[in-house]
């Protein structure tokens, strides 16, 4: 539930339909026009990307086409979009830089067969562990890139330079040309917000590129275009083995890249993953996700494509404009495809304006708004986190983020737990001093364990009860030893209670501790464990 209150806001303003419903020419029409309007979407943000990563356009569509395609067919959640990423073009750049194309598509390939082994392993489900603050963070960071990335569009065409958020740098539109811009970038958003509430027979996103380059073209309106990016016309993907050495000194070249590439990847196509999910009602297919993402990868590297993984904004316009099934996945690939071969010259003439508009809604219904509400009333370490992971978000890319956030959190969590153990003592009738541990015993609350007892004051009988506590790690291990030893050299003898049977399994694995065990074999309720320690002398 809380994870689904972060999208409300998005959410809300969209029509959620039962992905489970039969298809009918309703259902059809709208999955195909969501298609058609990711498709629109996905030109320029992979010419951008390719640009990234220092690689022909054609090397970024060829991608989005070949990874949209597959992994629409056989990807773990229906309506995600995948293609040619900014996160990914960025670590190709200094590869393509110093070895060259063909290196790359080696790495592609390399990145692929990673991926999926990872799914095969089933391995996707540890995505489990990313926080739900983590979450925050990530969805707020996206936002924030989306909305960079997209003011290059305001810039004179040509003059912008590669970044990793997109393309940058370059001279600013300005007078009459920035105001032509402006006008229509926000007519974009006004039909976006305003179609739902006349008709849901085209999608809104669709209907707002499609009246705004009516209006350009109809008008003569000088503003830049899609053409005004690069050449999109192209034939179909051709099948090519990358031409390196099969050595050993090309495997140490292209193996560190594919495994940030892979990781990368599949850290966003997962998150992205769970995101729609809420959105959309679904659960699982982590795994799935995986092996889709590296067999796309695969595929892509042989017909000279650049690579790819799950892309959030146009998963976010495919679900806004009505995509619930693999029909708007496949339709936009084919729809990229269509351009490619037979209408690149229509769709260099639809303005960057209408796509810049679909995108800043995007933006709105992206943003976690409600996430300044919630860092008043999380604790500070949960504000803290959404915060870091929106900045490196912004500062480097999502995976880094996400990978900081978990860190962290991991830290935050050990740190809260390590001082929650403790112990409340009794005396039995029989003169025996028993430690009652509450909090679980791991590397973050060893030291506190060893300072529950007193070994110089207690009676020659200490009963140590872990009912209410749990034996974690090696290190629990090492305190519970470094506990046995003092009472060994005082002369006094301890005893351990109620512990698990994996607790158990650690101490005899273990082998520094030997265990003599009365416990109930059918039951597994340990009453009683006497230690004997081997290493710290006889008769304990």
């Amino acid at each position: 539930m809380a994870r689904r209150a972060l999208l409300a806001n998005f959410a809300d303003s969209i029509a959620l339909t039962d992905p489970s419903a039969p298809l009918n020419a309703g259902r059809i029409r709208i999955e195909v026009l969501s298609g058609l309007t990711v498709a629109l979407a996905l030109v320029p943000e992979a010419v951008a990307f390719a640009f990234v990563a220092g690689v022909p356009p054609l090397v970024g569509l060829y991608a989005a086409f070949i990874v949209g395609l597959v992994t629409a067919l056989i990807g773990g959640r229906p309506g995600m979009i995948s293609g040619a990423t900014g996160a990914l073009a960025v670590v190709m750049v200094s590869l393509v830089a110093v070895h060259g194309i063909e290196y790359l598509f080696a790495t592609v390939v390399l990145m692929g067969l990673i991926q999926l082994v990872v799914g095969i392993m089933r391995w996707g489900k540890f995505i489990r562990l990313v926080p739900h603050p983590v979450m925050l963070g990530f969805v707020n960071g996206l936002a924030i890139v989306i909305f960079m990335a997209q003011l290059s569009q305001f810039q004179v065409p040509g003059t912008a330079v590669a970044t990793g958020h997109g393309m940058s740098g370059g001279e600013w539109l300005s007078g009459l040309p920035l105001i032509i811009m402006l006008v229509l970038t926000f007519l974009t958003m006004a039909i976006i917000w305003l179609m739902p509430k006349i008709t849901s027979f085209v999608p809104a996103p669709l209907a707002g590129i499609g009246i705004v380059a009516a209006i350009v073209i109809l008008f003569g309106v000088d503003t830049p275009v899609v053409g005004d990016l690069a050449s999109i016309e192209g034939g179909l993907p051709p099948f090519h083995i990358p031409q390196v050495p099969f050595t050993l000194e090309t495997l140490q070249i292209i193996l560190p890249y594919a495994l940030i590439l892979a990781a990368i990847g599949l850290i966003e196509s997962l998150l992205t993953l769970n995101l729609v999910g809420e959105m959309t009602n679904q659960r699982g297919g982590a795994s799935q996700e995986c092996i889709a993402q590296g067999a796309a990868n695969t595929i892509t590297g042989f017909f000279g494509g650049m690579g790819g993984c799950a892309m959030i904004g146009q998963s976010m316009i495919n679900v806004k404009s009505g995509g619930r099934t693999r029909i708007a996945g496949i339709a936009a690939a084919l729809f990229l495809l269509a351009f490619i071969l037979f209408a690149s010259g229509l769709i260099a003439r639809i303005p960057l304006a209408a796509l810049v508009g679909v995108m800043f809604m995007v933006v709105i219904g992206t943003f976690a708004w409600n996430s300044f509400t919630i860092m008043r009333k999380v604790p500070k370490s949960d504000a803290f986190v959404i915060v870091l992971v929106t900045v490196v978000t912004v500062m480097t890319d999502l995976a880094t983020a996400v990978l900081v956030g978990v860190v962290v959190s991991a830290l935050v969590y050990a740190w809260g737990n390590a001082s929650r153990i403790y112990a409340s003592t009794y005396t039995t009738p029989e003169g025996a001093k028993v430690y009652q541990i509450q909090g679980p015993l791991f590397f973050g609350s060893a030291e506190g364990f060893s300072e529950l007892f007193k070994p110089e004051e207690d009676p020659g009988l200490v009963i140590v009860d872990f009912e209410n506590s749990r034996v974690v790690d090696q290190s629990a291990l090492q305190a519970i030893e470094a506990v046995a030893a003092k009472y060994n050299a005082a002369g006094k003898h301890i005893q351990l209670r109620h512990l698990s049977r994996d607790c158990h399994r650690l101490l005899s694995k273990a082998g520094h501790l030997m265990v003599d065990s009365d416990d109930d074999p059918d039951y597994a309720l340990a009453v009683d464990y006497s230690v004997r320690t081997g290493i710290f002398g006889a008769g304990h």
